[in-house]
C-alpha cells in the first residue's frame, strides 16, 4: 500500500496494484467494524492482510480486523479498506462520494487520502468528486447490518 495522486481527489491510497482505497464514510465502520459482508464484497473488494503491501512512509496507523468468515482485512485509521470493482485500471476513482444501500441505512464510500482524512478537507490539497451513486452500477449486492 501507498500514496498516488490521483486528479480530482487528491493524494490517496492505493493498493499494490495502483488502485484507489476506498473506506464507508460513517463513524460506525470506524475503528474495524466491517459493515460490508455477503455479496457486497462482489463490488468492494476487502484489501486482505494477505494482498496488502504495506509502505512505511504512510503517517497513518495500518492495522488489521478480522472479518466475518476469518479473513483478515487492513484498516488505515481503524477504517475498513476496499477496492471498487468498477475501478478498472490505475488513477481510478470512481467510487468516492459513491452513496449505496445495501438492504439497510445509506452510506457514502470516500477514497482515502494519504493522511487519513476524507478528500477535500483541507489535508490533501485538493477536492473531492463527489457523486451520488452514479458511477453505471446498480450497486451490488448486500451488506450486512
Amino acid at each position: 500500500m501507498s500514496a498516488r495522486q490521483v486528479s480530482g481527489v487528491g493524494n490517496i491510497l492505493v493498493n499494490k496494484s495502483g488502485m484507489t482505497l476506498y473506506a464507508i464514510k460513517t463513524p460506525s465502520e470506524a475503528n474495524g467494524k466491517i459493515l460490508c459482508t455477503g455479496t457486497c464484497t462482489s463490488f468492494w473488494i476487502p484489501l486482505t492482510a494477505s494482498s496488502a503491501s504495506l509502505s512505511s512512509s504512510l503517517p497513518g496507523k495500518l492495522a488489521t480486523v478480522r472479518r466475518p468468515g476469518g479473513t483478515t482485512q487492513v484498516t488505515y485509521n481503524g477504517l475498513p479498506l476496499y477496492t471498487l470493482k468498477l475501478d478498472t485500471a490505475p488513477g481510478q476513482a470512481k467510487g468516492n462520494g459513491y452513496t449505496d444501500q445495501f438492504g439497510g441505512p445509506k452510506f457514502t464510500w470516500e477514497a482515502i487520502t494519504a493522511s487519513g482524512a476524507p478528500p477535500g478537507t483541507g489535508t490533501s490539497g485538493s477536492g473531492s468528486t463527489g457523486g451520488s451513486g452514479s458511477t453505471g452500477g446498480s450497486g451490488g449486492g448486500g451488506c450486512g447490518y
